[in-house]
């Protein structure tokens, strides 16, 4: 007889029990089975690695290499600088790679002495067929003259149509038609995560290519005096020599320029920075009509939210750029923005934190006529500003914080902070108003000090109420209470920050 094949299920054992029936015996064959069906296996997010060889060979005639020759000596452009090292300094690869006695890139056969000082090379690529190329400002600042070199090793002296230091940008022209220009992209569709790669000359080592990753974007770099450049970071290697190149998406279009390095040593850490190429190019096309940047201010200084601030101010949330300083005559003035405002939005965008908001102001000509929504006492408002021109200036040195003021009394307020009045000398000289701050005299709370305040620091205000002597400063500071937070605007040197200070929950200061 033939064996008959069924499947048998025990909801209670939850087994499948597999019977074979035949007409000499029954022989039965438990399977566990799975308690739970199996889940499907997740998509596969990343698929291969990319090859870079046909990008490079499309955009790699498009790079050039740019030298600048710096009358005086001394090289001005450390980021961009090829300046040899001694040859204690030479790193054991290049020694063990080239050989003892062998040249090495930027070292003539006498050694470091036989090359030019004050020599800035740098990288640059060309933006249009005729000549146009784009690098940065700081390879080329200060030059006598400069040299572009094409791929082709065609040499041109290059003309400096104009710079910028804030974005970084220089835009040169050289003497010739018909040369392989780059695809710009769209910088405002990087994503974290995408591949990105770069093509420069460190160390004088030309049309050397790196990739990594877009690490992040809008970032603010505040080791650079760059307020206004909401920088592409990345994880790209970037050197010495690399700056002013093109940073490429996968279909080889210019997305940013290669511009700065995060470094404790000098060298490539694993954190680079370039300038978007929106940036660039908005900055670009006002070096090609007049030579120069200009830029549009609302003639405020802000500061990021923390936390402790937030409960100092009463806000809601740590969003927000907050608002300590508002400069005479501005256009901040003039629309009623004051000291303690926290910008929520810039002409409908969005400000997440201080560093959001100077890129967007400082995208606008001057003249434009913009909207700010602004949060006040916890209710919001819109304020209608027009930009006026960005003047770079900086105020008068001021006495330097940290001196004692003599001749203060004691103090009982819970931050033990003791003030001195200001004459009209001092006032005059720290460009303030005639009832405007307080000196710390004596620091006797702990809270203060460990909130990083000073003898010698202006106190302005507290929270959102102006102080102009050691009175006004009492009253204000006597209803604080330990465990609760106090907003001091205070003033140190040209700067204006606000401070959160705590008073112990102890009790004690």
């Amino acid at each position: 007889m033939a064996p008959k094949l069924s499947v048998l299920s025990s909801p209670r054992l939850r087994a499948l029990t597999l019977v074979a029936v035949t007409a000499a015996a029954t022989t039965a064959v438990v399977l566990p089975a799975a308690t739970a069906q199996a889940p499907a296996p997740a998509p596969q997010m990343v698929v291969g690695l990319p090859d870079f060889t046909h990008l490079v060979d499309q955009v790699g005639p498009g790079v050039v290499n740019v030298e600048a020759q710096i009358g005086g000596g001394a090289d001005r452009n450390a980021q961009a600088s090829t300046q040899a090292p001694d040859e204690d300094d030479i790193p054991e690869f290049f020694r063990r790679f080239f050989g003892p006695g062998m040249p090495m890139p930027g070292i003539g056969p006498q050694g470091p002495q036989a090359r030019p000082r004050g020599v800035s090379m740098g990288t640059g690529f060309l933006i249009s067929g005729d000549g146009y190329v784009l690098t940065n400002e700081h390879v080329i600042d200060g030059a006598d003259s400069v040299t572009v070199r094409l791929s082709d090793r065609r040499e041109f002296k290059a003309k400096v149509v104009g710079s910028d230091q804030q974005s970084d940008v220089a835009l040169l022209k050289i003497a010739a038609s018909g040369l392989p220009a780059l695809r710009l992209g769209d910088s405002n569709l990087l994503r974290p995560g995408q591949w990105v790669v770069a093509i420069g000359s460190p160390f004088g080592l030309d049309h050397s290519v790196t990739a990594g990753i877009v690490s992040a974007v809008g970032r603010s770099n505040p080791y650079a005096n760059q307020r206004y450049v909401p920088f592409i970071q990345t994880d790209v290697a970037i050197n010495r020599g690399n700056s002013g190149g093109p940073l490429l998406n996968t279909r080889g279009e210019v997305v940013g320029i290669n511009s700065q390095i995060f470094s404790n040593s000098g060298g490539y850490m694993g954190v680079s920075f370039a300038i978007p190429i929106d940036v660039a190019m908005s900055a670009v096309k006002q070096l090609k009509a007049t030579g120069k940047v200009s830029r549009g201010q609302i003639g405020v200084a802000v500061e990021s939210i923390t936390a402790e601030k937030a409960r100092g101010l009463d806000l809601p949330d740590s969003r927000g750029a907050l608002i300590n300083t508002v400069a005479p005559g501005s256009p901040a003035e003039k629309a009623g923005l004051m000291p303690g405002d926290v910008i929520r939005s810039f002409n409908g965008t969005a400000i997440n934190d201080s560093s959001d908001l100077p890129p967007l102001v400082g995208s606008l000509p001057p003249g434009t006529r913009t909207r700010l929504t602004v949060l006040r006492d916890g209710a919001t408002r819109d304020f209608d500003i027009t930009l006026t021109q960005l003047d770079d200036g900086t105020a008068s040195a001021t006495p330097v914080p940290g001196a004692p003021v003599p001749g203060a009394a004691a103090t009982s307020n819970a931050l033990g902070l003791v003030g001195q009045a200001l004459d009209a000398d001092d006032r005059a000289q720290l460009g303030l108003k005639a009832d405007e701050g307080v000196a710390i005299a004596r620091i006797d709370g702990l809270a203060a000090r460990d909130a990083g305040l000073q003898p010698g620091d202006i106190v302005l205000a507290v929270g959102r109420t102006p102080v102009g002597s050691p009175a006004a400063l009492a009253r204000q500071l006597a209803g604080a209470k330990a465990g609760e937070t106090v907003m001091l605007l205070v003033m140190r040197g040209n700067a204006r920050q606000y401070v959160a200070v705590t008073p112990r929950a102890d009790g004690k200061r």
